[in-house]
């Protein structure tokens, strides 16, 4: 079992998560229940499916929920698009939070690499 609170991918997963529903609370209104919704759940999803991964007693296992993170951090990648897409956000925060989503993505696959 590792430690989840000591990996810099579950930190700054959950500084992002933070950073997304900060950035969600300009959306429209509308918004609630589409995007702003889909956003919050697949961004918690990350350092959630990391810590959980965590728990596993077998690496093959934490490796499972490493992968179905890095799903996660696609899904946000695409909602981000489609947000900048509708001008929901502008093209800093998109630039912005893409480079941060690549870091994760960089850091849990390297350590995904080791576990296999």
């Amino acid at each position: 079992m590792h430690r989840y609170k000591d990996f810099k991918f579950w930190q700054v997963s959950r500084s992002f998560c933070k950073d997304i529903y900060l950035l969600t609370s300009k959306f429209p209104e509308d918004e609630k229940y589409g995007l702003v919704s889909q956003l919050r759940r697949a961004s918690v999803s990350i350092p959630s499916n990391i810590a959980e991964g965590c728990s596993r007693t077998s690496n093959k296992d934490f490796s499972r929920f490493l992968v179905i993170a890095l799903g996660s951090c696609y899904e946000v990648e695409t909602q981000l698009l489609l947000s900048y897409d509708l001008g929901f956000i502008s093209s800093n925060d998109l630039e912005e939070h893409t480079e941060t989503l690549i870091s994760i993505v960089k850091m849990m696959s390297k350590f995904n690499s080791t576990l296999v």
